[in-house]
């Protein structure tokens, strides 16, 4: 129910804002912290979307490690009095703005996480007001009037805003790649170790998890239909960013759908619509503004 909201979060001792406003993960402000394991200690950015395990740091922290977590405002530790359940490492644990608390393990790769409200009622309304309305109602697709006055430029288009739905689709088979509100698709490492990729479906929000693990900067292989197992690798497009392979889906897009790209390059946030479809839609914040 929560995935997909952005929580706001503070330190437990001095109640200082642990949100960093200049370093957007997954396309809001993320959730700073200084972090130590072992002798290497720097600072740790993580998602401050429910559900999203992206994160960057100063120093590289390997699968299994466990970290020990401080406000980057007192350097009080930020322990919990609990043990993860499934991995026993220390969890930790940060409070809500709008009360209660949101605890995380700290062995990096466990996916461990909780959320406690002390007033649900009262939290759920603030999500509901804040987040929902915004993706399903503010954010529909709109008619904005042509960028330039000129007499000929008298054709409006559609813009797919910012949270907006993609409901995707297979443009091979044409069967929905939507499953349990996350885009879904078979990938394949270099080497050719195969997993699945779990996408958001709402544009300009970056979340996503891999059941294998993909490094930073790192290009997939092959992605590929969960259903008719086509490769979605676009055989001519390549990313105008950082020339990797694009990954091309159909989305509805207010009337038909259209095809969507992008990159395969994990950290790459390019994405698109064909020049065909660029003609009568747009994608909010793109360059065409």
């Amino acid at each position: 129910m929560l995935n997909f909201v952005s929580v706001r979060l503070k330190c437990t001792q001095c109640g200082h804002s642990l949100m960093d406003e200049e370093h957007l993960i997954d396309n809001v402000a993320s959730l700073k912290m200084f972090v130590r394991v072992g002798t290497q200690e720097g600072y740790i950015w993580l998602s401050s979307i429910y559900g999203s395990y992206n994160m960057e740091s100063t120093f590289e922290i390997e699968t299994g490690q466990v970290a020990e977590f401080k406000c980057p405002h007192c350097f009080h530790e930020l322990l919990s009095k609990e043990l993860c359940s499934d991995c026993e490492a220390p969890l930790i644990d940060f409070h809500l703005f709008e009360g209660g608390k949101v605890s995380i393990c700290s062995r990096a790769g466990c996916t461990k996480h909780s959320i406690e409200f002390e007033d649900l009622s009262t939290a759920l309304n603030h999500f509901y007001n804040e987040y929902e309305l915004q993706k399903h109602v503010k954010y529909e697709c709109q008619k904005i009037p042509p960028k330039t006055r000129k007499p000929e430029a008298v054709e409006q288009k559609e813009v797919l805003g910012t949270h907006s739905f993609l409901n995707s689709y297979c443009p091979h088979c044409k069967m929905s790649l939507i499953s349990e509100n996350m885009i879904i698709f078979k990938v394949e490492k270099e080497g050719g170790e195969n997993g699945v990729l779990y996408l958001s479906p709402f544009l300009n929000v970056f979340t996503h998890t891999t059941t294998i693990k993909i490094p930073e900067k790192a290009k997939v292989k092959d992605v590929k239909c969960i259903y008719c197992d086509h490769s979605l690798l676009h055989q001519k497009k390549q990313c105008p960013k950082c020339e990797s392979d694009l990954v091309r889906m159909n989305v509805s897009a207010c009337s038909k759908l259209i095809d969507f790209y992008f990159c395969t390059r994990k950290g790459c946030k390019w994405h698109g619509l064909s020049e065909e479809d660029l003609n009568y839609i747009m994608l909010e914040d793109s360059e065409e503004w």
